[in-house]
């Protein structure tokens, strides 16, 4: 990828804000439906400790109370916030962050009504725009938002202004807030530069969609490695194993990557169980995803700072 490539994957946004922009014209755009997650989680046998947080997990509906947007990347049916807190009370989770759904588009009334009804237990991931004005991202900002999502997938953003991406990191850099970014596999060392030159902190989704089938040596994850020890802006989730398996469920072969990038950078690190797994493969069941967690993270120290200390700092909850 060449640096101009570069600057076009970069300008991707979650929730498609400017998806509109990349649309061929006269052909009308089929949209896939996924799959749904599994509705029996079990209860896993490794026990969370208290205030542990699912920092990636989202909400997708009701789509009559929430409809989802027009131009959204994909079809799913609802899984509403009532499933989202039996999925979290059967694993054990406590705290969670929820991450605005490409299908919710730029409306993150999804995410603010059940930060609003936690008690103070979820925080909020939003999906903007630089259309936004300051008064709506300040309404966001005491709505529990703590950041926003960039997704430089091509199968969920579009094509826009370099400038707008710019204009917009800068503005939510000013509440305080991180910028949650999602990439093609193989691409980190492509965005590096542009990413140590955020003004504020990032936070890599999915262990940089790592490739398990490619090796702890591959270039695309030595990149990461490197990034992550190098900027301390970075931090990363461990989320995802099912999507960087090659080996298929339970997941193994994907377990030491994750212990690397734990290994690496220990208090930069997060946990998420990405519920209710959009566009996988293969449906993981949460309670599976729980009992990787001590195969990955076995000192019980690192652990706390991964799932309980860690997401306390970055995303402030008291």
């Amino acid at each position: 990828m060449n640096r101009r490539e570069c600057l076009q994957l970069l300008t991707g946004i979650a929730g498609a804000a400017w998806a509109g922009e990349a649309h061929a014209q006269g052909a009308e755009k089929v949209i896939p439906t996924i799959t749904p997650p599994d509705p029996n989680p079990r209860i896993p046998s490794f026990k969370l400790p208290p205030k542990s947080c699912d920092t990636h997990t989202h909400i997708f509906g009701p789509a009559a109370r929430y409809p989802f947007a027009a131009n959204r990347p994909y079809n799913t049916a609802d899984a509403p916030l009532e499933a989202f807190r039996s999925v979290h009370e059967k694993i054990g989770v406590e705290r969670c962050v929820i991450v605005n759904a490409t299908v919710h588009g730029t409306d993150n009334r999804v995410v603010t009504d059940a930060i609003a009804q936690s008690e103070g237990a979820y925080k909020g991931i939003a999906n903007v725009n630089d259309e936004m004005s300051d008064k709506e991202l300040a309404a966001l900002d005491r709505g529990g938002i703590c950041g926003c999502r960039f997704a430089f997938l091509k199968r969920l953003g579009g094509v826009g202004d370099i400038t707008k991406f710019q204009r917009i990191v800068h503005r939510i850099a000013e509440l305080g807030w991180h910028v949650d970014v999602y990439f093609e596999p193989g691409t980190i060392a492509e965005f590096a530069p542009i990413l140590t030159a955020l003004p504020t902190r990032y936070v890599i989704d999915h262990m940089g969609t790592v490739q398990a089938g490619k090796g702890l040596d591959d270039s695309g994850f030595t990149a990461s490695l490197d990034l992550q020890k190098k900027d301390e802006k970075c931090w990363v989730k461990i989320t995802g194993l099912e999507r960087a398996s090659s080996a298929g469920r339970p997941f193994h072969d994907a377990v030491p990557f994750a212990k690397a990038l734990i290994d690496n950078a220990p208090d930069r690190v997060l946990w998420g169980t990405d519920w209710p797994h959009p566009n996988v493969k293969i449906m993981p069941n949460d309670g599976e995803i729980v009992d990787l967690i001590p195969l990955y993270a076995p000192d019980a120290k690192v652990r706390q700072k991964l799932l309980v200390d860690n997401p306390a700092r970055l995303f402030k909850f008291t």
